[in-house]
């Protein structure tokens, strides 16, 4: 059994099914799951924060919308090196063809893909005049699920795979044990991170806005320590010692994280 898993990169195929000459693969499923989940998980939480589902509805375009540009742009920004050609060709990020061959799009950010989400959130609220911190808690409570999927996904693609290491439950890729750190990152990033945000909404929630911050914090935590298992992305390698661009980034979250709690709880003292 211990063996299977270790070898079942090369049991799998990464391609669900094939419609014509259509690949559709496991990650597409995924994202579409994770979708799924996290639009039910808001309109629950939604029900419970007094936030009525048809702005839930309305919201999620706005917010998919930002979080896929954000994402993909973010990609190039962040994880492509020279990459000024992209930048005075903004349109080449989203063509989704290689030498006159579909092979998708591939590269996402997640960093990208807040800086698009924060972007997209701010021009709703301003528009359609909403109760932002409420909104922002639904999210905090939502995300967390959807996003076990979007890294089992990951994993499924065989993609941003870990570290070399000699743990009996590494995968074998390229002939290499490595841990399958995205399999860490859905549990710390998306379950663990849901469980604490639930429980501190459970029993110690007060203010508007604090279950964000509270998100931010934990998510940039736990995607900081993941990092230490997943491998550094070969393009780019260590930024400096044995940092990475992810927890370069996810430190900025942390702060932005700490600084919405801070301010949010103290709100409620005022």
């Amino acid at each position: 059994m211990i063996e299977y898993w270790q070898h079942i990169y090369q049991h799998f195929n990464p391609i669900a099914f094939t419609i014509f000459s259509f690949k559709v693969h496991w990650y597409a499923l995924m994202y579409i799951t994770a979708l799924v989940v996290g639009y039910f998980a808001a309109v629950k939480f939604g029900e419970k924060f007094g936030i009525d589902k048809k702005i839930i509805d309305e919201y999620v375009v706005w917010a998919e919308i930002g979080i896929i540009l954000g994402a993909r742009i973010g990609f190039f920004v962040f994880y492509v090196p020279n990459n000024h050609y992209y930048l005075t060709h903004p349109w080449e990020m989203f063509n989704p063809f290689v030498n006159g061959h579909l092979v998708g799009i591939r590269g996402m950010s997640y960093h990208g893909a807040v800086i698009g989400f924060i972007i997209a959130t701010l021009l709703y609220w301003k528009i359609k005049k909403v109760d932002l911190w409420k909104l922002m808690d639904v999210v905090a409570l939502s995300v967390p699920l959807g996003y076990v999927f979007g890294r089992i996904g990951n994993f499924l693609n065989q993609e941003l795979y870990g570290r070399a290491t000699d743990v009996a439950w590494g995968i074998y890729v390229n002939g290499v044990l490595r841990h399958p750190s995205q399999l860490y990152e859905a549990f710390f990033e998306g379950v663990f991170s849901f469980a604490i945000i639930y429980l501190w909404y459970k029993r110690y929630y007060k203010c508007k806005g604090e279950l964000i911050g509270l998100y931010l914090i934990t998510y940039g935590f736990f995607r900081s320590l993941c990092e230490l298992w997943r491998a550094p992305d070969p393009q780019l390698g260590f930024i400096f010692d044995h940092v990475t661009m992810g927890q370069i980034l996810s430190s900025f979250l942390i702060v932005g994280g700490i600084i919405i709690f801070y301010f949010r709880r103290r709100a409620c003292k005022n």
